[in-house]
């Protein structure tokens, strides 16, 4: 491989017509291992045709259970009195009801968290899949 300078001294001053295919050599084989990469993800899509139903949509909305729990510790169960004892018990009955009810966690902000932990355990312990918490959203400033 030869090498030219821009410069006058030296072998005769003559410029070298040579084409450096390294960094075309480079590109390509870059541009290869994409290629190779994103072939297989563009053909895993498979073409069907859905058939057509004219009917509405069956939805049943699961059951929620609102379990609240005050700042001193009481729990309810749907607005009724329960103990924490008595609440692992209703866990484990509704966590075999099919579809599955979600729990709606309403607690004050004075609840301790040591409360909404044990909760929390005793929910995923009796099975239960979806816990999600209650919260109040705070006030939108006035646009000016």
């Amino acid at each position: 491989m030869a090498f030219g300078s821009f410069d006058n001294k030296g072998t005769g001053g003559h410029t070298v017509s040579e084409i450096n295919m390294v960094p075309l050599i480079d590109v390509m084989l870059v541009l290869l291992v994409i290629f190779i990469i994103t072939a297989p993800l563009l053909a895993h899509s498979i073409r069907i045709d859905l058939p057509q139903v004219s009917a509405a949509q069956a939805q049943e909305d699961p059951k929620a259970i609102d379990l609240a729990i005050k700042s001193d510790g009481a729990l309810f169960w749907n607005d009724q009195p329960v103990t924490m004892g008595g609440l692992a018990d209703r866990l484990a009955a509704s966590a075999q009801d099919k579809p599955q009810p979600e729990i709606h966690l309403r607690a004050d902000q004075d609840t301790r968290y040591e409360v909404l932990a044990q909760v929390m355990g005793a929910a995923r312990r009796a099975g239960m899949g979806k816990i999600g918490f209650i919260t109040t959203p705070s006030p939108r400033p006035a646009s000016q």
